[in-house]
């Protein structure tokens, strides 16, 4: 028991810092630069991406566990794990329309990027390519959602600062953005050796 709570936790860690979506696989990117402005804007995508991210991983792996492998459709899963991410998504999207109307309309097309986003269909991937249990894909799929809210958090408040920055002109907007996110990720770089899996 205590064996597995520590592969648990190794895959953890794993996910949200040392092979960290973001910054040392550079996935979702469109998201993470369009979310990122403002802290608001960034802890509410977080909660929305790692809700979605949890689930999804979750669902696609018994999905993929009693029905694909069963009746040996695999080639599907793709397509199949879109739709299950796509039907999550609508629903945190007609939730979060009624319960915070102004974070629904701050976060706009952003939130409707979420069914295709690499990151959320990269996790049901990697767990069915890695053979993942189902304590492990929830495992993988909260340290990958925790990491994404760590970079956009990391990046907002940034970001916020340079607002009232002296940045030169032709840094201004998305080239400080990205010459900033290099430099995360360097740091992030850091983690490499902290699990060896």
């Amino acid at each position: 028991m205590e064996k597995e709570f520590i592969k648990l936790f190794e895959l953890f860690i794993a996910a949200s810092l040392i092979n960290n979506f973001v910054f040392t696989r550079f996935l979702g990117l469109c998201i993470f630069f369009g979310v990122s402005k403002k802290m608001e804007t960034a802890i509410g995508m977080s909660i929305t991406f790692t809700a979605v991210m949890v689930i999804s991983a979750a669902l696609s792996w018994i999905v993929f566990t009693y029905i694909m492998v069963p009746l040996d459709i695999t080639f599907l899963k793709i397509i199949i794990f879109i739709g299950i991410v796509a039907a999550f998504v609508q629903a945190s999207d007609t939730i979060m329309r009624k319960v915070s109307p102004g974070l629904y309309y701050k976060l706009g097309v952003y939130l409707a990027l979420i069914s295709t986003n690499c990151i959320i269909i990269a996790v049901p991937l990697i767990n069915a390519g890695e053979h993942y249990n189902f304590l492990e894909s929830l495992s993988f799929g909260l340290g990958s959602g925790i990491g994404f809210a760590l970079a956009l958090t990391i990046m907002a408040s940034i970001r916020e600062k340079l607002e009232l920055a002296d940045v030169p002109r032709p840094f201004r907007g998305m080239p400080i953005a990205w010459i900033t996110t290099a430099l995360i990720a360097l740091a992030f770089t850091g983690f490499s050796g902290l699990i060896t899996l």
